[in-house]
């Protein structure tokens, strides 16, 4: 009978209980722990659990689970255990949080708080800005199909009502950000709500059209500015829907204001003067300084990029999607989501949207091999994982799914992403000469569904299928799994597949399927006796001086010190796996048992440098035959340990697997006995 199995128990149960946490919180996407021992944690176990897409050591004992978008539900589902009551000691989730980053401090604390304080101040308003993209998207379309032309000044009320959509969302954008930047400094957020809101009346609004208003216009940045005169003061007006450097500079100053207002003031009367004061400070310093600074700065660099884009476009097409992969993952990404909203405020378009789309899909492109990879190789809980990212991807543009879940975890992944961030880059840089790149007038996720909001359309089209499929193809040819990972997966699958298969066998056979209290029915144990593949001293797991191998992530097994380069075969079998470079082999035995021989330590590096191979993938092969022949002093010149490691990687589907270590061996002694 099959046990439902309980996520958040199983995650406190693998991370060492309750006992083992210091602290715990959440982000976006993730479970954060402070862990008071992290060696024990085994990040495969973790990462077998339902709803889990990765976990990921950090330095000293932090660690993460990554969950994606449903990781409040299992915070939450987690904190309600009875295992975890009054963990947190009434802290809230907030306070743990920063307490965890001010110990996860690199060594330029202020550069970790600015990024913190950017992402913070986006990420809580992302599903409103998707969903205005996907209105934008659908308003496109319309245009696309002759349905309404929304640029005409003359269209009726309900186009007109469709504009306020998703206007709504991105005229707004200040007083949301504004919300989140305050509350990011612990000011109330709705007081860095109403000190935005001053600025994006009616009656602010109104003030252009004052006797006493000046009109200029700008020969650096272009159009027209008005200076209105109050109490007598120069006041720069400024149309502030959708800026966003406005209102963090804002929060910024606001936070030294309200806290400097909370000591002077006596605590009893906080609630009422603390706003007050703060208003009547902040709300004319925002509209005389803070906001056209800002403006000026916003649109300096605005003119900076597309300066760049102007005259070296080929350079920016290229750069911008290269960089992108390395700033996501850090949350480093949001100045320059800043700008595009700037670009579009100031210029009426953006330019770099455009080359991000080739980033963005050279992401889910790679996702896709991936996910064709799973379906091949019959990896269930990839491709589940794989196929919820890519339907994320392609469908909301969002790329942390893919990111976190899977090409943070699989380094082989990245530089193909990268592959295929360059070639989209290179086709957006070559085909948009003649228009001076990609463009659009929307703030949007790029994605499938929000095409044709960029033009030249068939320019960006061909530039993203080329990102996308270039990444796809350069995953599917060369794998994402080191050879090691592969050998792994595929021993541990095949263990399972076999179980499933005996146990039909055994119903068919006529034996019982499970037993009086709903069990599987248990099979008779069968010993392998796995041999020593060459003569030498065996040694523990632990003296071969290898983390992964040392850690059991590939199961259990002993290292042999060779005497000599004659490797032969420890089982009778069929070999699974033959490495390109000759160093490892993958043997499943006739009774089932998965075993790797991994000859010398790092030793892929030498590119089949000093190994001839004697047999191929797919040979029927008895145990003592030669499996391959090493040069041992050409290993030990290139500077590798010569220690051939013997692993049962499906250690899993034993009952018990015992190493003799601590002796010397001639080559068809018995080093392992495998129980199953």
């Amino acid at each position: 009978m099959t046990t439902k199995i309980n996520a958040p128990e199983a995650i406190l149960d693998a991370i060492g209980g309750p006992e083992n946490i210091s602290s715990f919180t959440h982000c976006a996407t993730r479970l954060r722990f402070e862990l008071k021992d992290a060696s024990g944690v085994n990040n495969d176990e973790i990462e077998k659990i339902p709803g889990v897409l990765g976990a990921v050591p950090q330095s000293g004992d932090r660690y993460q689970v990554i969950i994606g978008g449903g990781v409040a539900n299992v915070y939450n589902d987690m904190v309600k255990l009875p295992q975890m009551k009054n963990f947190h000691g009434g802290k809230s989730n907030a306070d743990v949080k920063d307490e965890m980053r001010a110990k996860a401090r690199g060594k330029y604390a202020w550069v970790d708080t600015f990024f913190e304080f950017l992402s913070d101040s986006f990420r809580p308003i992302l599903g409103v800005l998707l969903g205005a993209s996907l209105i934008i998207a659908l308003a496109a379309v319309m245009e696309a199909l002759h349905i309404q032309n929304f640029h005409d000044p003359n269209k009726g009320a309900s186009w007109v009502f469709i504009d306020a959509m998703w206007r709504s969302v991105l005229y707004f954008l200040p007083v949301m950000v504004a919300y989140n930047a305050a509350k990011k400094l612990k000011v109330d957020g709705w007081l860095g709500a109403a000190i935005m809101l001053a600025v994006m009346t009616p009656e602010f609004g109104a003030l252009k059209n004052a006797a006493d208003t000046v009109k200029t216009t700008s020969s650096t940045l272009g159009g027209d500015f008005y200076t209105a005169h109050v109490f007598g003061l120069p006041m720069q007006l400024n149309d502030y829907g959708g800026q966003v450097f406005v209102p963090l500079f804002m929060a910024v100053v606001l936070a030294g204001v309200y806290r400097t207002l909370k000591r002077i003031i006596p605590e009893i009367v906080h609630m009422v003067f603390v706003p007050f004061f703060s208003l009547i400070i902040m709300i004319p310093l925002t509209a005389f300084l803070i906001g056209p600074i800002s403006i000026w700065l916003g649109s300096g660099l605005g003119a900076g990029l597309a300066w760049l884009n102007g005259n070296a476009p080929f350079i920016f097409a290229i750069l911008i999607p290269l960089v992108y992969p390395f700033l996501v993952p850090l949350g480093l990404h949001w100045p320059l989501n800043a700008l595009m909203l700037i670009n579009i405020n100031t210029l009426g378009y953006d330019f770099i949207q455009g080359p991000m789309g080739a980033w963005n899909f050279a992401c889910f492109g790679a996702t896709a091999g991936v996910l064709f990879l799973a379906i091949k190789d019959r990896d269930k809980t990839m491709r589940q994982t794989a196929a919820g990212a890519l339907a994320a991807g392609l469908l909301g543009g969002i790329s942390e799914p893919s990111l976190y879940g899977i090409h943070l975890r699989f380094k082989r992944i990245y530089p193909r992403m990268l592959a295929g961030c360059l070639a989209g880059g290179v086709v957006i840089g070559i085909l948009g000469i003649p228009t001076g790149g990609v463009k659009t007038s929307a703030f949007v996720f790029t994605s499938l569904l929000t095409i044709p909001v960029f033009t030249p359309m068939l320019t960006y089209v061909i530039a993203i299928a080329v990102a996308f499929f270039t990444a796809m193809i350069l995953v599917i040819i060369s794998g994402y799994r080191t050879p090691e990972q592969q050998a792994e997966f595929i021993a541990q699958r095949d263990s399972e597949e076999g179980v499933a298969t005996a146990t039909a066998t055994a119903a068919e056979a006529g034996a019982p399927a499970s037993a009086e209290d709903g069990s599987v029915a248990t099979l008779a144990p069968v010993t392998t006796a796995v041999l020593a593949p060459v003569a030498g001293k065996v040694i523990s797991l632990e003296e071969t001086g290898d983390k992964v191998f040392a850690s059991r992530a590939l199961g259990e097994g002993v290292g042999v010190v060779p005497a000599s380069g004659h490797i032969v075969s420890p089982v009778s079998g069929k070999v699974k796996t033959v490495q390109k470079s000759g160093h490892a082999y993958g043997i499943t035995s006739d009774t089932g048992v998965e075993v790797l021989v991994h000859v010398g330590i790092d030793t892929v590096e030498m590119k089949g440098d000093g190994f001839e191979p004697k047999v191929a993938k797919g040979d029927i092969i008895e145990a003592g035959q030669p499996l391959v022949d090493v040069d041992l002093e050409k290993v030990q010149a290139a500077g590798y340990p010569t220690t051939t490691l013997v692993v049962i990687t499906n250690t899993r589907a034993m009952s018990s697997v015992e190493p003799r270590v601590g002796m010397d061996v001639q080559a068809g002694e018995e080093i392992i006995s495998a129980t199953k």
